[in-house]
């Protein structure tokens, strides 16, 4: 004896619903869950843009001295492994910053009121870096080091 399955137009609209229920569910999660560094990740045609200054705090201490210190600002930035980064720097405190990024073979000076654009690619791993040698201990305004993390 066989049996007959009957399908009426309101179970197939409940199939229908179901399913597109499930791929938007899916297309929703899919989204939400890409990998980030895939949407920010420089390329050699198309480096990744990364913002610095230069600053500098001051205060006077209580006998009467003045202490001034240099520092890049963002203290730390974070890349991906064969990311293609430009660095602008802008100075905005002191006359001249030369730099070096240890490890990376990049170096360059920034000049107050004039941006300093360095390109390059984060080869390998490690964390890096950037130091003004200028102001390279507490006595010449420092240390000035930023850090270079490459993931």
């Amino acid at each position: 004896m066989s049996r007959v399955f009957v399908v009426d137009r309101n179970m197939l609209r409940l199939v229908g619903l179901v399913v597109l229920l499930a791929v938007a569910g899916w297309s929703a999660w899919a989204w939400w869950n890409k990998p980030e560094a895939a949407a920010v990740m420089g390329t050699p045609d198309n480096p990744r843009v990364i913002q610095m200054v230069t600053t500098e705090y001051s205060t006077k201490l209580p006998d009467g001295s003045e202490l001034e210190v240099y520092r890049w600002n963002p203290g730390t930035i974070f890349v991906k492994e064969g990311e293609t980064v430009e660095l602008r720097i802008l100075g905005v405190n002191g006359d001249r910053h030369p730099f070096r990024i240890e490890g990376l073979d990049v170096r360059g000076e920034v000049v107050k009121g004039k941006e300093t654009v360095v390109t390059f690619t984060a080869d390998k791993e490690g964390i890096y870096r950037i130091i003004c040698p200028t102001h390279s201990d507490l006595d010449r305004g420092g240390p000035m080091i930023a850090y270079l993390v490459v993931d």
